[in-house]
């Protein structure tokens, strides 16, 4: 198999997020790529800057990253072009890697503003090289930066960062560093095509969790009602988990549950409910292991939700006196 690293520069509205487009607020402006044979020797590389439609005007913060300048974008490719050029160069028999978990979402987005959508595959299966790091190397800094991980290995050159092409090089250089046999078991799957049909359905085993995405519903109370969706199972067994503590709403609107298997132990269900551009309602569950502190705290997290609830009723109550 071959690897594709792929890194994107985007722009926003230069005069502030109510002024976006709703439908593209991140405007791809450059894809540098670098692609790596099974055994991780580079054989390729590609790099395009984009002629913007939606954004002409380079935001202060993408000016001052990257150094892109305005007369580089209007001498650039039109997207579509630039797309069809890359989704060549990459050929058959690859997987993507990134740095991070948002640049196949913002190339999907750009891809549907343009009605391309059919030029790639989805949802996409890919290599978070960000989350790997940390799984690996650094457990304790969920959002280290891709110069973190590069002066990590002592892989610094004279190239700098925040244009497409060069992260995508540090990206591969610091993917070449990994267990290739050990990140097979933590790919990504990146929904930003989620699924439309119970068939269409994720259901993703990893090591310490399981991830289920589910088909979409017409409404969050439609979602919550499902029993696929409520269901708690080992990950490890696959039995049913009898739950100790149900679904309850929790901090930041997610859903959390304590369930129990019998022969593997406490775990921890979290459901985050995703809206879809046409206001759909699918759901990102995870199940993940935890130990008696981790079933403690799910405890105390529903009882101090419960505190908050009637706090609000009695300010309510009391105002309405």
């Amino acid at each position: 198999m071959k690897y594709v690293v792929v890194d994107f520069e985007w722009n926003q509205s230069p005069y502030g997020k109510n002024t976006s487009n709703k439908r593209l607020p991140f405007e791809i402006i450059e894809i540098g790529a670098v692609k790596l044979d099974e055994n991780g020797r580079e054989i390729g590389q590609f790099s395009k800057v984009i002629k913007p439609k939606v954004y002409k005007k380079l935001h202060h913060v993408t000016k001052s990253l990257t150094g892109i300048t305005e007369k580089e974008l209007s001498l650039g490719s039109p997207f579509p072009e630039a797309l069809e050029a890359f989704l060549e160069w990459c050929g058959d028999g690859y997987m993507f890697c990134t740095w991070g978990n948002l640049d196949l979402m913002e190339l999907q987005r750009n891809m549907k503003f343009y009605h391309l959508e059919d030029m790639l595959e989805g949802p996409i299966k890919y290599y978070n090289v960000q989350k790997l790091f940390r799984i690996f190397y650094d457990n304790e800094n969920s959002t280290a930066s891709l110069e973190y991980a590069v002066d990590f290995f002592k892989l610094r050159n004279k190239a700098g960062f925040h244009r497409a092409v060069n992260d995508a090089v540090y990206t591969a250089d610091v993917f070449r560093k990994m267990d290739w046999k050990e990140a097979e078991k933590w790919y990504t799957v990146d929904y930003f095509r989620n699924p439309k049909t119970r068939k269409e359905e994720l259901k993703l085993i990893y090591d310490t969790y399981s991830k289920y995405v589910s088909k979409e519903f017409v409404s969050k109370e439609a979602a919550m009602a499902d029993r696929e969706v409520r269901t708690s199972r080992c990950f490890k067994c696959g039995k049913p988990a009898p739950k100790r503590i149900r679904w309850f709403v929790g901090k930041n609107k997610a859903y959390y549950c304590l369930a129990e298997c019998e022969e593997h132990g406490y775990l921890r269900g979290k459901i985050r409910l995703k809206k879809t551009d046409e206001d759909k309602i699918f759901v990102v569950k995870t199940l993940r292991s935890i130990d008696p502190d981790g079933a403690g705290h799910i405890a105390d997290l529903k009882e101090e939700m419960r505190q908050k609830r009637q706090e609000k009723r009695h300010r309510e109550g009391t105002h309405e006196g």
